[in-house]
């Protein structure tokens, strides 16, 4: 193995969406089959090379530099696929991407778009068997696919588009897969295989196939590989800190030696016995995160000096994960003492985390307001940040005289701007007491509530939004552009309102909602009427496959002006008699889906937001709505990867959906929902969230939450989603049914509720009519059967 440092200025990823989109558009096409496989592999190369093109001009111009980390779908699939470790449901997929094999990802013939085929049949699911499961990537928004492991999980190397790319751009790129470690961890046992099935027992045969894999990228010409172990810097894991360290220092003793020059990316988080255990092997380079983790200790350092003396330690110190630009001058402070204690090591600069969190250039934001933007960072900026502080680093702060005086200038601009801090808005969250943030007792409330709903055993409902057809975006579109007058894009979302209650009255759900035809995005629509927050036209980022979102930016602190969704609310429950849910967002959803400022405690944003949403629900209540759902489905995404911190972040986050609901009255039914939030992490802080309703993601789990439940005893009414909305199928009302029935025997059928796991904005109609009357058909059989 060739000995050499890591490139000086390198980031851990980049957006593999496109700059406009172009990676959803063909993939959507080919899964409709407007295009081929062929077509998308073509796509995908070109995204390819002008995303490479694109950070070499940015400076990033060193060899091994520029990470490779394209996917078509998501990381850990491509490990799956890799390594062969496919569901046996999925038997025949798992024969086409054999048949494929290395030569898969520049074919031109049927074995593409077979192969491609069967990885997107794994993700999304077909017909009764069900897509692998989709979860939260750590802390963050970005959902990855759960592999399946089992004793029957043949380990087998099947070809990677790794290999591919190392051939197409040369060996000035750097591969970028899931590590070893960490793809077991973030594994699930297979339905064969019992609940205390040890997983991380296979790591040797997950390293065999590995080995193949870099010897397969060193053979196409990659001299730089790149492994991604954010695991390592999380203690929420089933087996001990010893054992996973071992696993650790075995995988690197194998890897390190291949013939490749490795980096290990810890991020997410610190992790410094990580850090020690990967000297101890010949891993070439370590990244660390100096955003999110802690800031090592001179102790610390001087062991590192001696330990990493002759290789690489790569500064994760511009944030990956959020959009502010970095403070150059503070960030190059930070860099020179840390060099000045690792004398003996070569000290890099890079991204704290991979770039895929964040949009790509700022620049494209012409509406923004100016000032604001000019306090912003997206992916292209950070590598110029990157970039800047790897010259100040060598060459002293003459080097990058314009790009601090730049730096400075938006820090005294934000510092100063009369919106980020107002003196009413700090008046109210500081008077705030205990007493705000409590409700009447559940026994109390329920009995209000069963008088005023009259809602039969096992109700069903929804979670809140129904499909956005083309027709509502091009009437929003319109409106935006001036096309359509306020009056005609008011009744345009009033018929679309109309139709959706019809369709839920026919259809025969007990509780419903009146669709949200007027959202754009579930936080975004709140942004837009909430003072202190800025949206982007251009911001996209991918949340899972295809789906992107544009994150909006809490920059100041919240106001809300005015009434935000009374007018539909309550014009949808004009139309029924039967009870409608008012629909809103919660205080620690809204701030995990948009980038929260980092100027301040995120207890106090989370008050504001919660005092926000608090005069909603009031005014709600005043329009004689009975139902407020108030969505956290991110509760768990915000969860500290390490417990030492969860207290404290339980303590803000569960008490800013208090205070938002704490105001309401005991006939008001309070519901929220959790989706991919792995329930059983956490059902404490859900039941300390005191609604009334709460829905969760199940159904690709297939209840796997149960054992929860019966343990812990929940009290209130929980509704575990029986419709996978992420799938393009419709489940059967016999798959419904026993679903539902395996919630019965955990919870009860006098707290149990019917719904999908999520809201139906991205499913068609075509999919959600058929859906939901199975839905409610189910539940009317499970009724019967325990009257």
């Amino acid at each position: 193995m060739t000995e050499q440092h890591f490139p000086s200025a390198s980031i851990l990823g980049y957006p593999r969406i496109g700059v406009h989109r172009e990676l959803k558009r063909v993939l959507e096409d080919f899964w409709s089959g407007k295009t081929s496989g062929v077509q998308l592999v073509a796509t995908a190369n070109q995204l390819r090379c002008s995303r490479t093109e694109r950070l070499h001009s940015l400076g990033l111009t060193e060899a091994g530099s520029i990470p490779e980390d394209f996917s078509y779908y998501d990381q850990v699939l491509d490990i799956i696929a890799a390594t062969g470790a496919v569901p046996t449901r999925f038997s025949e997929e798992r024969k086409a991407l054999a048949a494929a094999g290395p030569d898969l990802w520049h074919a031109s013939d049927s074995s593409t778009t077979a192969a491609l085929e069967a990885l997107f049949t794994i993700a999304r699911g077909e017909g009764a068997r069900p897509a692998l499961e989709m979860t939260k990537w750590f802390d963050s928004n970005y959902h990855y696919l759960v592999p399946e492991i089992g004793p029957e999980t043949k380990f087998e190397w099947l070809g990677s588009t790794r290999s591919r790319a190392a051939a197409l751009l040369g060996e000035g790129v750097r591969p970028v897969l899931v590590g070893p470690v960490t793809f077991l961890l973030l594994s699930k046992p297979s339905e064969e295989a019992g609940e205390d099935y040890d997983i991380l027992a296979r790591l040797p045969e997950v390293l065999s196939v590995y080995e193949a894999l870099i010897d397969d990228l060193v053979s196409a010409g990659a001299s730089w590989v790149q492994f991604d172990e954010p695991a390592l810097t999380s203690d929420r894991w089933a087996y001990s800190r010893e054992r996973i360290i071992a696993a650790l220092t075995e995988s690197y003793e194998r890897l390190s030696v291949r013939g490749a020059s490795l980096l290990v990316a810890l991020t997410y988080g610190h992790a410094f016995d990580a850090v020690e255990a990967l000297a101890a092997t010949k891993v070439q380079a370590v990244a660390i995160d100096l955003v999110k983790g802690k800031t090592p200790d001179a102790q610390t350092l001087a062991a590192w000096n001696k330990a990493w003396a002759g290789r690489t330690i790569a500064a994760g110190i511009v944030s990956g994960r959020n959009v502010w630009r970095t403070n150059l001058r503070a960030a190059l402070g930070q860099l020179r003492e840390l060099k000045e204690n690792l004398g003996q090591v070569h000290l890099a600069v890079t991204t704290s985390t991979s770039l895929q969190h964040v949009p790509i250039d700022v620049e494209k934001e012409t509406k923004l307001d100016p000032q604001v933007a000019s306090w912003l960072a997206f992916a292209d900026q950070k590598v110029e940040e990157v970039v800047a502080l790897a010259k100040g680093l060598e060459e002293g702060d003459e080097a990058i005289e314009a790009e601090l005086a730049a730096s400075d200038a938006a820090v005294e601009s934000r510092q100063s701007h009369p919106g980020v801090r107002r003196a009413e808005v700090r008046e109210r969250t500081a008077a705030v007491t205990a007493a705000d943030r409590e409700r009447a007792p559940y026994a109390e409330r329920a009995a209000q509530q069963a008088e005023r709903l009259h809602l039969p055993v096992l109700p069903t409902t929804t979670i809140g939004s129904f499909p956005q057809t083309v027709e509502i975006r091009k009437a929003r579109a319109a409106h935006r552009r001036g096309e359509l007058s306020a009056a005609d894009y008011e009744q345009a979302m009033k018929a679309e309102i109309e139709h959706v209650v019809r369709v839920q009255e026919r259809i025969g759900l007990d509780v419903l909602v009146h669709g949200e035809a007027e959202r754009n995005d579930m936080v975004q629509y709140f942004a837009e009427n909430l003072e202190g927050f800025a949206t982007t036209v251009n911001g996209w980022v991918q949340s899972y496959g295809s789906r992107c979102t544009r994150p909006s930016i809490l920059w100041g602190d919240v106001v809300r002006p005015a009434p935000i969704t009374v007018k539909w609310s309550s014009y949808a429950q004009s139309l029924t008699d039967k009870p409608l849910k008012g629909m809103l967002t919660g205080p620690v959803t809204i701030m995990a889906w948009s980038f929260v400022r980092d100027d301040e405690a995120p207890g106090e944003v989370a008050d504001q937001i919660g005092l926000a949403l608090r005069d909603e629900i009031a005014d709600l209540e005043e329009a004689g709505i009975p139902v407020v759902q108030v969505d956290e489905p991110a509760i768990r995404e915000l969860l500290p990867l390490r417990k030492e911190n969860e207290e404290e972040y339980l303590q803000w986050s569960v008490g800013a959906f208090r205070l938002a609901t704490g105001g309401a009255q005991s006939k008001t039914q309070v519901h929220t929902h959790l989706c991919y939030s792995d329930f059983k992490t956490v059902i404490d802080a859900v039941d300390r969230l005191d609604a009334d309703v709460t829905s969760i993601e199940a159904s690709r789990s297939r209840m796997e939450i149960l054992p929860a439940i019966r343990e812990r005893g929940f009290e209130r009414g929980l509704g575990p989603g029986v419709w996978d909305i992420h799938s393009p199928r419709v489940p059967q009302v016999e798959e419904i049914v026993r679903l539902l029935q395996a919630a019965v025997s955990g919870l009860g059928i006098e707290k149990l509720w019917g719904n999908p796991d999520c809201g139906l904005k991205t499913r068609a109609y075509t999919e959600t009519i058929p859906s939901l009357e199975n839905l409610v058909a189910a539940a009317k059989q499970v009724r019967q059967r325990h009257q």
